[in-house]
């Protein structure tokens, strides 16, 4: 292993861009996964072809990534920082490509949401590291350039990764979405060790092992909490019990991270109120957007019949949408304020989520499209606003840290929108199916009473009467994906609230420049995570 580099900033390393290739091998594989899930969920949910997964399942097989993924982001940055960011990445792929082996040939749902979290792991160590090496090796003036790029990079995966997910469904096993990763993190780790130089911060920061362990629990405990009220009423014990201790780890983290010198989360910032509004706004659209592209995965293979690369299609509009308003919509900021553009795109978003409350089993497919392309515009619009706002709330020696929390509110509101979503759907589809399946004997009935998943497994093991289930589970399926609409537009709502009351109305005076990876990406008008 070579000795550790400082790449004055002013000469800029000579392999540069051969590294940047790198890094953007690395950043999409992460995200790719991400994107192919949505696609693969249904497939995995079929007993026959698939794992058999029920939705409380499926949503942990979400959530286990993204909760470990936020957890650990704050952690893993300074552990890079402080032990070297390129075999920081390189171990964050080999985790990445160990558990994405693991996810492949999972046996349960189980081992599937228990390789998932280890994917998480990975991710959060390959994240800020990617980054921090940016920052390193690039000279002040191509930063921008070249983030920028890295930017791109996440844009494309987030537009491809449906499309190469259907591919893989439609000619293998469900196993082939996660199977894909392994050759690219090998290839990754090959050309990082031969091309990358390491790096180190000489006065990382210090490791915060408690606060850590106790916003891992504590969030894991609330979407527990969460499905399983979903799933068998919010008065069962099991619901309000896990609830309860939620609120008591949470808090405890809170009062924890509030005394220490180096917090995992530093919760002082949001004394701010600026600051608040703006992590808070991008928090509720993640939680509306993410609940929303878990029930429409569903809908669009099940209902609508679809296989995985035709529903793969569709969900393509709403990456255009983004990739064609996010570069145009920095200028908005400049010229018509935070307030203004960060409210508009969240009510573009409303608008969006709200037209799902029409969707039929025979709406026109081009509307569902066009859903998806608005809810695509009004994301492009909410995180330039939000990043602006943050830049200009925060001195430049904050900019890393506000940067890393709002990733990090941006992952825990996506998480518990499919968690509090799902409870929705869940607890609607089930009362509705109560009447439609009292003649069926009780384990078919408990399956189908599930999701509606459980019911076509039912239904295809049920000759002639399996036709009359599958018009009552679609029918039961529409009526909840309504409710869980509705719910999805109040929170898009809420965020436009937030906005329009304490985002700034005039562009800030600009903040001094930001000197940390993560600050650098903010700068650039950059999120961390676009999937």
């Amino acid at each position: 292993m070579d000795q550790p580099q400082a790449v004055q900033p002013s000469a800029g390393h000579p392999r540069r861009w051969a590294i940047l290739g790198v890094l953007v091998i690395s950043l999409l594989v992460v995200v790719l996964d991400n994107t192919v899930l949505n696609v693969a969920l249904r497939t995995i949910a079929d007993p026959k072809h698939g794992l058999g997964a029920d939705q409380g399942q499926l949503e942990w097989a979400i959530n286990s990534y993204t909760l470990v993924f936020a957890g650990l982001l704050f952690t893993a940055g300074i552990m890079a920082d402080r032990f070297g960011r390129r075999i920081s990445l390189a171990l964050g792929l080999g985790v990445f490509g160990l558990a994405s082996l693991i996810s492949a040939y999972s046996q349960t749902p189980g081992q599937l949401i228990g390789a998932r979290a280890l994917m998480g792991l990975g991710a959060a160590a390959v994240m800020p590291a990617t980054l921090s090496i940016i920052a390193n090796v690039f000279e002040p003036h191509e930063r921008g350039r070249a983030i920028g790029v890295w930017a791109g990079a996440v844009g494309l995966a987030v537009a491809i990764g449906p499309v190469i997910g259907g591919l893989l469904l439609e000619n293998f096993w469900w196993g082939s979405v996660f199977l894909i990763n392994v050759p690219v993190v090998i290839v990754g780790i090959v050309l990082l060790f031969v091309l990358v130089p390491e790096s180190r911060d000489p006065k990382p920061g210090r490791i915060d092992f408690v606060g850590v362990l106790l916003s891992v629990i504590g969030l894991s405990l609330l979407t527990y909490g969460v499905i399983t009220g979903g799933e068998d009423g919010f008065g069962h014990p099991q619901a309000w019990g896990t609830l309860a201790g939620a609120a008591i780890v949470l808090t405890s983290f809170v009062l924890y991270e509030r005394r220490i010198s180096f917090p995992s989360l530093d919760v002082k910032l949001f004394k701010n109120s600026t600051f608040s509004a703006s992590t808070g706004m991008v928090g509720l659209v993640f939680f509306a957007s993410m609940g929303a592209m878990f029930f429409s995965a569903f809908y669009l293979q099940l209902v609508r019949g679809y296989g995985p690369l035709a529903s793969g299609a569709l969900f393509v509009p709403f990456a255009v949408g983004q990739l064609v308003f996010a570069p145009r919509s920095a200028a908005m900021v400049k010229r018509f304020g935070p307030k203004a553009v960060g409210t508009v795109g969240l009510l573009l978003v409303a608008a969006g989520l709200f037209g799902w409350v029409f969707i039929g089993a025979s709406t026109p497919i081009w509307i569902v499209g066009a859903l998806f392309f608005l809810m695509g515009v009004g994301m492009a619009n909410v995180m330039p606003p939000a990043t602006e706002t943050i830049m200009a709330a925060l001195p430049r020696e904050k900019a890393g840290v506000g940067s890393a929390v709002s990733n990090t509110v941006r992952q825990v509101g996506g998480a518990l929108g499919v968690a509090v979503l799902g409870a929705i759907l869940s607890s609607f589809y089930r009362d509705d199916m109560e009447a439609a399946t009292q003649a069926l004997p009780d384990a078919a009935r408990e399956a189908a009473q599930e999701s509606i998943s459980g019911a076509y497994g039912v239904a295809s093991q049920s000759g002639a009467a399996g036709q009359a289930l599958i018009s009552s589970a679609n029918d039961a399926f529409l009526s909840a994906m309504h409710y869980a609409a509705i719910g999805t537009t109040v929170f898009a709502l809420l965020g436009a609230l937030v906005a329009a009351i304490w985002l700034p109305g005039k562009r800030p005076a600009q903040a001094p420049a930001a000197t940390s990876a993560e600050g650098l990406a903010e700068e650039q008008g950059v999120e961390l995570v676009e999937a």
